[in-house]
């Protein structure tokens, strides 16, 4: 394995984590799922289609995220948005991100 191979290969790892606290975070406002990604983007994190709705799914299945189907457009959608219990675990890894953080900073400088 080459080291560009390593390098994104620990780059992948570092950004699954982080991509969670993103969506959590961004679901405090309604969103159904392209609009999602295109927040996310316009904000600077790029994340592609294969990764985001499995993640969605996935938050959702954990009770983390609510969603309802309507239609906009002529076109039915699933909108999502965090639940209660997401909200709450929302708090609790923001600051933890942010201890995180903190440390992080304190040993790579």
């Amino acid at each position: 394995m080459t080291d560009l191979e390593h390098y994104q290969k620990l780059k992948l790892e570092l950004r699954r984590g982080v991509l969670i606290l993103a969506v959590l975070a961004e679901m405090r406002e309604e969103h159904y799922g392209y609009s999602l990604r295109k927040n996310l983007m316009a904000k600077g994190l790029e994340i592609d289609e294969g990764t985001l709705y499995p993640l969605i799914r996935r938050l959702e299945k954990q009770n983390l995220l609510v969603s309802e189907w309507r239609e906009e457009g002529n076109r039915k959608k699933r909108f999502y948005q965090l639940s209660e219990v997401g909200k709450t675990v929302l708090v609790q890894l923001t600051s933890d991100w942010k201890d995180v953080q903190s440390t992080l900073n304190t040993i790579v400088e």
